[in-house]
């Protein structure tokens, strides 16, 4: 399935099936920051934010990360895996520099079929080939509670519904 969002009012096309709240999450395999492969079994019984965007590079994505960082420790049961397809190193170094520890890193360097699975990937204009911006929430058991693909690339999520739906 394809539909757009928007990098600076231009079009993008987005590629893949955007998870839908009540939604079973699908499985995915991404690589963590010791470069070891991490799938979403490994946060069986946890509650997850799935923070996804394009690049830590990028103001907007930082902010997001900073966001999470600080709330996720105020969210019982709760990891928060920041997604983008920045190489490990990169991620480490962001976070190091930045000081945060309370969200977990993962890149899609060798697991691009994420991005089709959770209709995040772009697959027109300059970003092609990385992530759309979006958070999907999930419960301990994978169901999807909130779902947000941000419409303009440059704007951040609605932090707020995203951490309501785990109240």
């Amino acid at each position: 399935m394809s539909h757009h969002v928007t990098l600076k009012a231009n079009p993008v096309e987005v590629l893949g099936d955007f998870p839908a709240v009540g939604d079973k999450a699908p499985g995915f395999r991404l690589v963590g920051k010791d470069l070891a492969d991490v799938s979403l079994a490994d946060f069986t019984g946890k509650r997850k934010i799935l923070n996804i965007f394009p690049s830590v590079d990028t103001p907007v994505c930082a902010s997001s990360v900073r966001h999470f960082n600080q709330s996720a420790s105020q969210l019982a049961n709760t990891v928060v895996l920041c997604i983008s397809a920045d190489l490990p190193f990169a991620q480490a170094r962001f976070c190091g520099a930045e000081g945060l520890d309370n969200v977990v890193t993962l890149s899609t360097l060798r697991g691009a079929d994420f991005l089709k699975a959770y209709g995040v990937a772009l697959a027109s204009g300059p970003l092609a080939g990385l992530a759309a911006r979006a958070v999907v929430v999930l419960d301990e058991h994978d169901h999807v509670k909130y779902a947000e693909l941000v419409p303009e690339i440059t704007q951040e999520p609605d932090y707020e519904a995203a951490q309501a739906a785990l109240k």
